[in-house]
């Protein structure tokens, strides 16, 4: 009776084997991979989770796995350096990929993504406070379009740093703000000490902005040597 239960045991454990192979598809672990090396890292995390702890407590581990790597860019949105496209007035962050995109001299164009609020809102500021000391400019140009909230709390860092930055004899300039962001930015004492000169639609009209000011100064310059 033993031997026959034992048997049945290496039956139904062998039917399971053979069941469980059948699920894992290594073609669409290859495709995952391809496309997306972050989910990669879920399915074979739950694949793991699967073999060692058991159906169950493998997804459970792959939920945790899961929210945790979707907390992370929460927590963390990027702040990019912006540069534009030679020949074009196209704008995309700074990367070895494109070596000849442009910048110019004493204007820092920073893009922002997600939401801002204040769970996230100390690693934005300190982002932007470093590159803003790495590259000493005249003029910081923050690209909100990307921006689809800004809470109190970010709004007040924003506050902040265009205060430390005036102070520093640096201005602060917003650009593509969404509607609801550009409301509640007029209404606070952010948008009085920018005026309307320091909040711009586009990074384009910002730039020629920027060109502008640097050639009125110049000019301004020779008269008063003439």
């Amino acid at each position: 009776r033993y031997m026959r239960a034992c048997m049945k045991l290496r039956t139904l454990a062998a039917v399971v084997v053979v069941y469980s192979v059948g699920l894992i598809a290594p073609a669409e672990f290859r495709a995952i991979l391809a496309i997306r090396r972050t989910e990669f890292y879920w399915a074979l995390a739950s694949l793991v989770g699967v073999v060692l702890l058991g159906t169950l407590r493998g997804i459970v581990v792959a939920i945790v796995l899961s929210l945790v790597a979707l907390a992370y860019p929460t927590a963390h949105p990027p702040v990019r350096v912006l540069g534009r496209k030679p020949g074009s007035n196209g704008f995309r962050p700074l990367s070895p990929e494109h070596p000849g995109d442009e910048t110019l001299p004493g204007l820092l164009l920073l893009g922002l993504e997600g939401r801002i609020f204040f769970f996230n809102a100390e690693h934005v500021a300190e982002r932007v406070r470093s590159l803003v000391e790495e590259a000493k400019p005249k003029v910081v140009v923050l690209d909100l379009s990307a921006v689809s909230d800004l809470e109190y709390t970010a709004l007040k860092m924003l506050t902040q740093a265009e205060v430390r930055s005036r102070q520093l004899g640096v201005r602060l300039w917003l650009v593509g703000l969404t509607p609801s962001v550009l409301a509640m930015v007029q209404r606070s004492p952010l948008g009085q000490a920018l005026g309307r000169e320091g909040m711009l639609f586009t990074l384009e009209l910002a730039v020629a902005e920027y060109l502008g000011s640097a050639a009125s100064r110049a000019s301004n310059g020779r008269g008063a040597r003439g």
